[in-house]
C-alpha cells in the first residue's frame, strides 16, 4: 500500500508499505472530476496546477492537524497503468477504507457560505450532493468507523456519526451499518439494494465497487458489461453461502442466546465483577498473558460469566479484533467434541469477515462437505485455522471456549490446539472455562502465557453475584405468584442463607417454587435442603416415591450406562427395561438393541433408489427412519460383550442364537444404515472385536 506524507515545504512524497507496516494513516473519499491528479504526475512532479491539487493539499492539512503523518488519495496512490496493480486495489479498496484512521469526505458541491447548523439550506445542499450517487462511495461511507464531511472550503460539516439520520434518510442504509455492524447481517438482497440508485462512469464498475461489501475477491474484466459482471459476483457470494452453509453445525451466537434464555436471562451484576479481577486485567491487558482459564466447581455460573464476558469484549475490543466463541454441552452431540469447537469457531470468523472463506475454499472445493465431517476433519480444520492465524491482513484475535469439560469426544487434542496456539503471538488471546479437572490442568499447564482465575478463590464476589441473582429470581416469582412483602421476604432471606454461592442451586429450587401458591411457599421452603448433593437427593427421592418411579429408574440405569448421551428417539427402546446389575442392563440393551435394528432396518432405507450415491448427496430424510436406532447400530456389540454373564452370551453367540439369525437376515442392512450415519469404520471395529472374542 502506498502512503502519501506532507514534508511541509509544500510536497507530497509516495512510501511503499508492507501490510504488516502500515502506520495509522487518513483516508480521502471524494468524487472524480475533470482535473486529477495521477500517480504519473507525482512521479513526475507535475500536476500542482490541476484542481485536484487542492483536494491533496486539503486532506494533508487535516491530516497533520489529526496528527497523523500519512493519508491516502486514490487518484495518485494506485498505478492504475498496471492492471494487475488496479486490480489489487479494487479488491483491497474496503479494506484499506475499514483500517483508516480517519476518513475525509470532501464534497465539492457543497459551499461554505451554506454551511451552518441552523440553516436549512446546509441540509438541503447536503442531500443533494452528487457524492450520494456514486457507486464507489458506499464503501467509502460504511467501511471506516471515523468519516467526517467537509465542504469546498475544507470546513468541517459534521461525521457519519452526528449525521447519521439525514445519511440514513439520503441512502436507506440501516443505522446499524452506518455504526459499523458486521455486513453478513444484512441480507444479499438488502446489500444489493444500498447500489441500485448509485451510477459509476464504467458499467462494470457498480459490480465491482460491491466487492468490499460481501467481501469476495474476483478478477476485473473491463468490457464483459454490467450484466456479466454481476452475474460473476452472484456466482461468488452463492459459492461462499455455500462453504458458510456446510461449515456451519451450529451458530455459537444462537447457542449463546438458547443457554441465556435457558437460564433467565443475563445479569450484569452477576459477571461484572470478574472484569475487574487483577487475572482479568493482566489477560486483557499484558502483552505476555494470552491464555486465562477460569475454573470452578459445577453451578458456580462459569458459563453466564464468560456470555458476560463476550458482551463486554464486544463493546470494547477495537473493530479490527475478531471476536469467536463457542459453547459445549456433554448433553447435545452437535456441540460436545472438539471437531465441533473447531468449526464453531472458524465458522464465527469467517462470517464476521467472509474474505477468510478463501483458507477453507482450498479445500472445500475438492472435498465438499465431507470436508468438515469425515474422518480427517479434525486434521483438515486445524490446517484451517493455522492458515487463518497465519493471515497477515488480520490485526488480532480473541477466542472463548465454555465449559472444556463438557467436550466429550477429543479433549486432549483441543488443549492441545489451545494450548499451541496460545503460545503463536500475542495477537492470539485465549479464554477458557472448566471445572477444576487434574487432567485439564496438566493440559493447560503447558502454555507458558497464561493466567487463571479460581472462582472458589474469589468466594466473596461469586457470592455477591448470586445474591444479585437472587434478588431477579424472587422479583420474577414474587410479580407472577403475588407473593405479599413478608413470603417475598422470607424466599429471599433462605435462598440468601443457604446458596453457598452456587447458581445452580438457586435456579433449582426457584425452579420448584414455580406454580407454587404464594401462601404455600415458606411451607415448602424447608423442603429444599442446602447444597448441590442435598438437592439431588431430595430430587432423586422425589422420583423413587412418584407413579414414574420404574420408568425413571429405568432411564437412570440405561444413561448410567451407554457409551454416549441418547437421545429421545432413542431412549424408547431401552425404558422399559427393569435396572439390574450392569452386566443384566448391558444384556438387556443389546438384546433391544437386536429387536429395534430387526424392526427398522432395511434394504434402501432411505428410498434413495440410487446405489452408489455419494454420502454427502445423502440428504436425511425427516423424519429419519434411523432415528430410533442409530445407537443400537453402533454400540450393540459393545454392550454385549461388556456383558459378564457367560452363559447368556455364549447362549447368544452360538450357531442358530440371536446374533446368528440377526447377522444373517440383516447383515447387510446394518451396514447400509451405518453408511448412512457415516459411522461405517466403527462398524468394522466391533466385528473385528467380535471375531477377536470369538476366537
Amino acid at each position: 500500500m502506498r502512503l502519501l506524507h506532507y514534508n511541509g515545504d509544500g510536497e507530497f512524497s509516495l512510501t511503499e508499505f508492507f501490510e504488516t507496516d502500515i502506520p495509522e494513516y487518513a483516508i480521502l473519499s471524494h468524487t472524480w472530476e475533470g482535473e486529477e491528479v495521477t500517480f504519473e504526475d507525482l512521479q513526475n512532479g507535475t500536476g500542482t496546477k490541476k484542481a485536484g491539487y487542492e483536494k491533496i493539499r486539503f486532506c494533508a492539512e487535516q491530516a497533520k492537524r489529526d496528527d497523523l503523518q500519512y493519508f491516502w488519495v486514490d487518484t495518485c496512490c494506485i498505478d492504475k497503468s498496471s492492471s494487475a496493480e488496479l486490480a489489487e486495489a479494487i479488491n483491497s479498496m474496503f479494506r484499506w477504507y475499514r483500517t483508516s484512521t480517519k476518513c475525509y469526505v470532501y464534497l465539492s458541491d457543497v459551499s461554505r457560505t451554506a454551511v451552518n447548523t441552523y440553516d436549512q439550506g446546509w441540509e438541503s445542499a447536503f442531500r443533494k450532493s452528487r457524492w450520494f450517487t456514486r457507486g464507489w462511495t458506499l464503501q467509502e461511507l460504511i467501511a471506516p468507523t471515523s468519516v467526517e464531511f467537509f465542504c469546498r472550503e475544507s470546513k468541517r460539516i459534521g461525521s457519519k456519526s452526528s449525521l447519521e439520520q439525514q445519511i440514513h434518510e439520503i441512502t436507506g442504509i440501516p443505522k446499524s451499518a452506518l455504526q459499523g455492524a458486521y455486513l453478513s447481517q444484512f441480507s444479499d438482497k438488502e446489500r444489493y439494494s444500498w447500489i441500485q440508485p448509485r451510477q459509476t462512469k464504467v458499467e462494470e464498475d457498480k459490480a465491482y465497487s460491491l466487492l468490499g461489501i460481501f467481501d469476495v475477491q474476483m478478477p476485473l474484466r473491463y468490457g464483459e458489461g454490467m450484466a456479466n459482471a454481476f452475474k460473476r459476483l452472484e456466482e461468488e457470494i452463492d459459492k461462499f453461502n455455500k462453504c458458510l452453509q456446510d461449515l456451519r453445525l451450529s451458530d455459537p451466537r444462537d447457542d449463546k442466546t438458547r443457554i441465556e434464555d435457558t437460564k433467565g436471562g443475563l445479569l450484569e451484576g452477576s459477571y461484572h465483577w470478574a472484569l475487574e479481577t487483577s487475572d482479568f486485567q493482566q489477560w486483557r491487558n499484558s502483552p505476555q498473558t494470552w491464555l486465562l482459564w477460569i475454573k470452578g466447581d459445577p453451578g458456580k455460573g462459569k458459563t453466564m460469566l464468560l456470555c458476560g464476558i463476550i458482551n463486554e469484549l464486544k463493546k470494547s475490543i477495537p473493530k479490527s479484533t475478531l471476536l469467536s466463541y463457542f459453547f459445549c454441552q456433554a448433553t447435545d452431540s452437535r456441540i460436545n467434541n472438539a471437531t465441533a469447537v473447531l468449526r464453531g469457531l472458524i465458522y464465527l470468523l469467517v462470517d464476521k469477515q467472509p474474505s477468510l472463506i478463501s483458507h477453507v475454499r482450498k479445500k472445500y472445493e475438492q472435498a465438499g462437505k465431507a470436508l468438515f465431517e469425515d474422518a480427517n476433519a479434525w486434521v483438515a480444520l486445524c490446517e484451517i485455522f493455522a492458515n487463518i492465524l497465519q493471515n497477515s491482513k488480520l490485526n488480532s484475535m480473541c477466542f472463548i471456549v465454555d465449559a472444556l469439560d463438557e467436550c466429550v469426544a477429543d479433549l486432549p487434542k483441543l488443549l492441545d490446539l489451545i494450548v499451541q496456539t496460545s503460545s503463536i503471538s500475542p495477537r492470539i488471546k485465549w479464554i477458557v472455562s472448566s471445572r477444576n479437572w487434574p487432567s485439564i490442568e496438566k493440559s493447560l499447564n503447558k502454555a507458558t502465557q497464561k493466567a487463571s482465575l479460581l472462582l472458589e478463590l474469589n468466594e466473596k464476589s461469586v457470592s455477591a453475584a448470586v445474591n444479585t441473582y437472587i434478588q431477579s429470581k424472587v422479583d420474577s416469582l414474587a410479580t407472577e405468584y403475588e407473593y405479599d412483602n413478608n413470603t417475598r421476604g422470607a424466599v429471599q432471606s433462605y435462598l440468601s442463607a443457604n446458596a453457598s454461592g452456587t447458581f445452580l442451586w438457586v435456579a433449582l429450587v426457584c425452579q420448584e417454587l414455580a406454580g407454587i401458591s404464594g401462601w404455600e411457599v415458606e411451607e415448602m421452603l424447608s423442603a429444599f435442603p442446602p447444597g448441590l448433593d442435598a438437592v439431588y437427593m431430595r430430587m432423586i427421592k422425589q422420583i423413587s416415591i412418584s407413579r414414574a418411579a420404574k420408568r425413571c429408574n429405568s432411564i437412570l440405569a440405561v444413561v448410567s450406562i451407554v457409551y454416549r448421551p441418547i437421545t429421545l428417539d432413542e431412549l424408547p427402546s431401552f425404558v422399559d427395561m427393569p435396572p439390574r446389575s450392569s452386566d443384566d442392563i448391558n444384556y438387556a440393551i443389546f438384546s433391544r438393541s437386536l429387536q429395534v435394528m430387526s424392526r427398522t432396518l432395511g434394504r434402501d432405507v432411505y428410498s434413495l433408489r440410487t446405489p452408489g450415491i455419494p454420502i454427502d448427496q445423502v440428504k436425511q430424510p425427516d423424519p429419519d427412519p434411523l432415528a430410533a436406532a442409530r445407537y443400537s447400530c453402533q454400540y450393540w456389540i459393545s454392550h454385549l460383550l461388556d456383558c459378564h454373564t457367560s452363559e447368556d452370551k455364549n447362549k447368544t453367540l452360538q450357531d442358530g442364537g440371536s446374533v446368528y439369525s440377526f447377522l444373517c437376515r440383516s447383515f447387510l442392512y446394518w451396514l447400509e444404515a451405518l453408511s448412512l450415519m457415516k459411522s461405517l469404520p466403527d462398524g468394522i471395529v466391533m466385528i473385528t472385536k467380535l471375531e477377536n472374542w470369538l476366537i
